[in-house]
């Protein structure tokens, strides 16, 4: 097994608790649905809001999706003047048997504006 890691993004409309623990689920069902996973494949989590979003822990939508036994972090990106507001990261370390080249990263909503070359 190898540990590869998995890049994602979303963004919201508005800072609003329900907006984010939405997003953040649709994010993260897609990066398991997209890379073939279940928890058990997944090593840790790191979730980036940036500093627009305060309304909830994005961390909260994977618990509720099953990650009770998954290391969960939550951090604030770094506030780049000009950068897209309202949006959600997260990198998922996993293990796996594929290729690091066999990675899906999920790039949704207005999120798909930061990686261009490999939005879906």
């Amino acid at each position: 097994m190898a540990v590869r890691a998995i890049r994602g993004a979303t963004q919201v409309d508005a800072d609003d608790r329900t907006l984010i623990l939405d997003a953040t689920t649709e994010l993260v069902t897609e990066v398991m649905t997209r890379n073939e996973l279940t928890t058990d494949d997944v090593i840790s989590v790191v979730f980036t809001a940036t500093p627009d979003l305060r309304s909830e822990f994005p961390a909260l939508a994977a618990r509720k999706l099953g990650f009770h036994e998954v290391p969960l972090l939550c951090a604030s990106e770094v506030d780049v003047p000009h950068a897209l507001p309202r949006v959600i990261r997260l990198l998922a370390h996993i293990e796996t048997d594929r290729p690091r080249s066999a990675m899906q990263h999920v790039y949704l909503r207005g999120a798909t504006a930061l990686r261009l070359d490999i939005a879906q």
